[in-house]
């Protein structure tokens, strides 16, 4: 009777895992419109993800494991990581990914975690998590270096369709802090080869700071979606020269990466694939410039996402590399020593579920940037970032301002608004309006501004019920 009962109970939870499975959806695809991700059933999927770049380099097994527990628990359904970033490159166990050069006959020789073994291990408990593995297959420098060439390229991107295709979380991201028109034969041999073994995944590509993947690539027959790097710099450090998609001195305002990538056609969805990160310097380099801060890498997720973006992805200094006392290479900011298991507790990594939250509490296809919603907009910190659907409008205020809102836009003769703090996704109901231009101000304490979104939603609807 003993073994009945555990059986029925391994039973039950077993279906309800499975039943709570992101992947229960089927796979992902792009919404009919070109502007979303969604699942095979229709439902939305909304892109959170965090920069775990050297993780198959640098986390053993029960390291990774928690890692990825942590991400999941703080709402992330994505890891960005490199999958070779150095040749030769190397896991924490000694095994080599390369050992025979693009010949993969010996991949999994025995030996202790193997580094495909080892790669499988993440991939594998990514999914126990409900998490997707964005592998970016190969650093762009080394292609720029020619380690790699179109031939090496069709064997690599062979070897890893056939591996990971039965996967179901797998997004394949080409380049890799590289132009798209650096070594392009190689990117394209390495696309086409994935996607002719493996036509179930998505494809993007990871371009070159400031730059993003449709100027070379919208057409391409393997990709699937955009992704720019709004990068790291701040209002005014200037760049060497280049035909960069927004102008100089607007370096902070990621939204115009986004309205870049989608004057192409076909039109197609777009992301932020690597902000500023959370406790680097400003322009990365210089340990004289002050850090990039939670509270400003919220912002970086709500400009792109109001414009339009299909997500956001988030990253840490710390984390994205691993870094902890005594890890070879590791880059400190400001003589930091924090390592990336206490950077997991800090604010910007456990902040940015709210707004992947709230995005899927509405009405999710509906979303339109619409900034005209908005009277007497400001310029860099001061702009207000408007989004809306058929029956509800947000908008996105950094600094506190004054909001001067047209509440017409949306249907109902009355709405309901509130206000969500960016920080701690707290909701406050400020009240019901009439249908007309109306200006708001919200201060969570007397003279204590602070990053939040204005709500507003017809009346009729009850979207923000628990």
């Amino acid at each position: 009777m003993r073994k009945v009962f555990l059986s029925l109970f391994l039973l039950l939870h077993l279906l309800t895992a499975a039943a709570a499975s992101p992947f229960s959806h089927g796979r992902l695809l792009v919404s009919p419109d070109g502007r979303f991700l969604q699942y095979a059933d229709g439902k939305p999927f909304f892109w959170l993800a965090d920069t775990g770049w050297l993780l198959p380099e640098r986390l053993n097994r029960d390291e990774a494991a928690y890692y990825l527990r942590r991400c999941a628990e703080a709402g992330y359904n994505v890891v960005q990581v490199q999958v070779v970033n150095a040749m030769p490159a190397f896991n924490v166990y000694g095994q080599m990914a390369l050992a025979n050069g693009f010949d993969f006959s010996q991949a999994d020789r025995p030996g202790v975690y193997g580094y495909w073994n080892h790669m499988d291990y993440i991939v594998d408990e990514a999914a126990r998590q409900g998490i997707y593995v964005g592998m970016v297959c190969i650093w762009g420098s080394l292609v720029k270096k020619g380690l790699m060439n179109e031939e090496q390229a069709r064997q690599y991107g062979s070897f890893l369709a056939q591996r990971y295709k039965k996967k179901p979380n797998i997004v394949w991201i080409l380049g890799g802090d590289i132009e798209g028109d650096v070594h392009p034969e190689v990117w394209n041999a390495l696309g086409t080869a994935i996607k002719q073994a493996d036509k179930n995944h998505l494809m993007t590509y990871h371009p070159r700071g400031r730059t993003c993947s449709a100027r070379w690539w919208n057409n391409a027959t393997w990709l699937d979606f955009n992704m720019f790097q709004s990068g790291h710099r701040r209002y005014g450090q200037k760049t060497s020269p280049a035909p960069y998609p927004i102008p100089e001195n607007t370096e902070e305002d990621n939204w115009q990466y986004v309205d870049s990538a989608w004057s192409y056609k076909p039109l197609r969805p777009v992301i932020d694939g690597e902000p500023s990160y959370e406790g680097i310097p400003k322009g990365l380099h210089d340990a004289n410039e002050p850090l990039w801060t939670a509270r400003e890498v919220r912002r970086y997720a709500y400009w792109s996402v109001f414009a339009g973006a299909c997500g956001h992805t988030y990253g840490h200094n710390n984390i994205m590399q691993f870094a902890k006392p005594g890890t070879p290479g590791a880059y400190f900011a400001d003589g930091d020593s924090k390592p990336w298991y206490r950077a997991m507790d800090d604010e910007g990594f456990n902040q940015m579920r709210h707004l992947k939250d709230l995005m899927l509490r509405l009405p999710y296809f509906d979303r339109v940037p619409d900034q005209s919603v908005i009277r007497h907009n400001g310029t860099r910190y001061e702009r207000l970032a408007a989004t809306r659907g058929k029956d509800y409008l947000l908008v996105y205020n950094y600094t506190g301002r004054e909001m001067t809102i047209d509440l017409n836009v949306i249907s109902g003769r009355e709405k309901q608004v509130w206000w969500m703090d960016a920080a701690s996704g707290k909701l406050t109901l400020i009240g019901r309006y009439p249908s007309r231009v109306t200006t708001f101000r919200w201060h969570a304490a007397p003279g204590c501004a602070t990053d939040g979104v204005l709500i507003a939603i017809d009346s009729t609807k009850d979207y923000l019920t628990d």
